[in-house]
């Protein structure tokens, strides 16, 4: 088999993205001033692009694999000419309209409009929707200063990505749409997926990535506990199937362990205590596979 050609967007994707290789064992390595960073595996060749063109080289096979957020897949109008291989949930952000906190949305609308964003064919798509009579006027990065509530204002209206709302209502908007939601995925062309040994290399790093990823979510607990309570504490955890037990030196209780999500913990441990549990331990899991 060929190399799987990956591409990795620049920016807060590459930082989330690699993290995530480092987890799974595959380090990568970008020396200064280049766009393709070294790896410890043979069969992988890593290359750097800007994250909005990241779908548009795979829907023209230009590379096997790449992350790319979904807004930019949509922008980009492939999203019928890429596969996407999994959500792995990172920068989750809303594309929203957003006016000044003045304005009334409707009474904004009844005359023409300009709009200011760096999403041209969701905008475009938008507008069409909502039938509205407006002008799209393309801005890069940072949008918020073209919407202002005064006669000098660029736009009358913001089309932008936002995970919190913050910088909006620092700049006075409010949201009075959401276009789509999006998240870092892993996507691959069409031509590898109709490779079986290319499409085989994907779906092996699609199931470390959920190992890592189910991993990140979940904690070991592990604890002892007499005989006298064992009934009652294993009736009383949760855990992925069923905990694992095994008997103490002596024959004078058990050893269980049990996974079990980190959200769970702090109402969890009181409640193990209070079955018998003693010595409780708690520890991260690297990986976990289903």
């Amino acid at each position: 088999m060929d190399k799987l050609k990956v591409l990795l967007a620049k920016g807060r994707i590459y930082e989330s993205v690699y993290a995530l290789l480092s987890d799974v064992g595959i380090s990568i390595h970008l020396p200064d001033r280049t766009y393709f960073p070294t790896t410890n595996q043979k069969d992988l060749a890593f290359q750097v692009v800007k994250p909005q063109i990241t779908s548009l080289l795979l829907a023209s096979n230009k590379a096997d694999v790449g992350f790319s957020g979904k807004d930019w897949v949509y922008e980009n109008g492939v999203e019928d000419k890429v596969v996407e291989i999994m959500d792995l949930g990172f920068d989750p952000v809303r594309i929203v309209a957003a006016i000044p906190e003045t304005k009334d949305f409707d009474t904004l609308l009844k005359s023409p409009v300009t709009i200011a964003t760096e999403y041209q064919s969701l905008s475009r798509k938008w507008v069409e929707e909502k039938k509205i009579d407006g002008t799209i006027f393309r801005t890069w990065g940072t949008s918020e200063g073209f919407v202002q509530d005064n006669e000098d204002a660029l736009a009358q209206i913001l089309i932008d990505n936002t995970s919190t709302g913050s910088s909006l209502k620092a700049n006075r908007l409010k949201i009075c749409d959401t276009l789509m939601e999006s998240s870092t995925r892993m996507y691959a062309s069409k031509e590898a997926m109709n490779d079986p040994e290319k499409k085989q290399k994907i779906m092996e790093l699609k199931m470390l990535f959920e190992a890592v990823l189910n991993a990140r979510s979940r904690v070991m607990l592990e604890m002892n506990v007499s005989k006298e309570k064992f009934d009652a504490l294993i009736a009383g955890i949760p855990s992925m199937k069923s905990p694992t037990v095994s008997p103490l030196f002596g024959d004078s209780g058990y050893a269980v362990k049990i996974a079990v999500k980190k959200s769970e913990v702090p109402t969890l441990l009181p409640k193990l205590q209070s079955l018998g549990a003693t010595d409780i331990l708690e520890y991260e899991l690297r990986k976990v596979m289903c």
